[in-house]
């Protein structure tokens, strides 16, 4: 009877993972513990899971509190969706490097919005990390906050905690990859390695057929399949495969598009395919609407109809698998410890894993093809500075992963770059007081 926590439960996630725990195939009921430091979305989120837990008839207990401490002694999985500062802070990490010519889609995994993101985050995650070694050393902590790589170095270099990084760019991506190419998702074959949000399919194939080169001749620029993914096909056509984000959100991972304006005209497009400060504007918004609604369902809203279907979110196929040995395949945020043999040792990959009875454990990818893994270490050079920052609380190490950030590289001096943190630390300085 699994006992899991789930922190950061006000969060968007709470209603497909509960859910998702609660249909797990020959898993005993155990119970479900929800955390978060906003009482009122607690209130609403812990309402809500027991509603679905009673529509179901799964026999779950469904707890709720403020204080993490009190749940987490002997828990054997803990989810992590926490969000810090998120609404005070969003228009500060989207308008002050826009002064600097910096556009951002979204803003929060890479970039100064996502360095900012991890400097609020990071040390509520190292306290987090430090109290599962106290109170459930043996817990498999399942990730889901932003930004991912990151975080998962904090938890590498930090923590004796097991800890997975989940995102669901790989499953979303290969359905649409099924789609693009007109075949049945049970019969792709495909590969997929890199890192979070910049992960490679480098076999797509069916029947035997290289289904790469028919979409290539498929893609015309500017045409009608081009204009569903605009920049994720420019680099298939130029670099030899499709990657796991969604073309506006891996705009910022590289510096080709969002430097100058004719650039974005061309290459960009509205909401998730590039629109400028979508997320900063929309997010909040989407946070309230999803906290109306969760209200309106348990009034009784008769329009407002409650989910119950499974998702293809990865945590509750995790713990299924580690609760009955009945292996299962994700791919996990992980340390690369030679996966993936020309990215660096220490540093984080998206590889697959094997799951069941012993864990997480990831598979031996193998090398990248050579201009595929060089896209990769641009990242991951400022996301090991990023995350040093944190770990030594260095506005320093900051600003140096700011300066080997691909697109605030591509449009800003190094004393502008050094100016606009400087800015940032000013604007958020009550969420960043122990940086120095």
């Amino acid at each position: 009877m699994p006992n899991i926590v789930f922190l950061g439960a006000g969060s968007g996630f709470v209603e497909p993972l509960s859910r998702d725990v609660f249909q797990m195939e020959d898993v005993q009921p155990g119970t479900l513990h929800l955390v978060d430091i906003d009482e009122e979305r607690l209130d609403l989120s812990h309402k809500l899971a027991r509603l679905v837990s009673d529509k179901l008839g799964t026999g779950w207990k469904v707890t709720a509190t403020t204080d993490r401490r009190k749940v987490l002694d002997d828990a054997d999985y803990v989810i992590n969706c926490i969000e810090v500062s998120g609404l005070e802070t969003v228009l500060h990490d989207l308008n002050i490097p826009l002064k600097y010519g910096i556009s951002q889609c979204i803003g929060d995994t890479i970039g100064p919005g996502g360095l900012f993101k991890l400097l609020r985050t990071g040390p509520v995650w190292e306290e987090v990390l430090a109290d599962c070694e106290e109170l459930c050393p043996d817990a498999l902590v399942l990730n889901y906050t932003n930004p991912m790589n990151m975080m998962c170095l904090i938890a590498q270099w930090e923590s004796t905690m097991r800890v997975v990084g989940l995102c669901h760019s790989v499953q979303g991506t290969s359905r649409q990859l099924a789609d693009y190419t007109g075949v049945p998702y049970e019969e792709l074959k495909w590969e997929c390695g890199g890192i979070n949000h910049l992960a490679w399919f480098t076999r797509l194939e069916h029947d035997g057929r290289d289904l790469y080169a028919e979409l290539m001749k498929k893609v015309e620029p500017r045409g009608e399949l081009w204009e569903k993914d605009p920049v994720r096909f420019d680099v298939m056509l130029h670099f030899g495969a499709f990657v796991t984000e969604s073309s506006g959100h891996f705009s910022e991972y590289l510096p080709y598009y969002r430097k100058r304006p004719e650039l974005i005209k061309e290459y960009c497009r509205a909401g998730y395919l590039g629109q400028e400060g979508f997320y900063g504007h929309e997010w909040p918004k989407w946070r309230r609407e999803a906290d109306e609604r969760r209200a309106q369902i348990l009034a009784g809203d008769p329009e407002k109809k409650l989910k119950l279907e499974r998702s293809r979110e990865y945590a509750s196929y995790i713990i299924q698998a580690c609760e009955t040995n009945v292996p299962y395949v994700i791919h996990g945020n992980v340390e690369n410890e030679g996966l993936i043999e020309n990215l660096s040792e220490d540093g984080c990959v998206e590889v697959p894993c094997l799951v069941n009875a012993n864990g997480v454990q990831p598979v031996q990818f193998g090398p990248l093809p050579p201009q595929m893994a060089a896209i990769c270490r641009s990242n991951m050079s400022a996301f090991e500075l990023g995350a040093i920052a944190v770990v030594e609380r260095s506005r320093e190490a900051a600003v140096h992963a700011l300066m080997l950030d691909p697109l605030t590289a591509a449009v800003c001096s190094l004393a502008e770059i050094r100016q606009m943190a400087d800015e940032l630390f000013e604007a958020e300085r009550e969420f960043l007081p122990d940086y120095t």
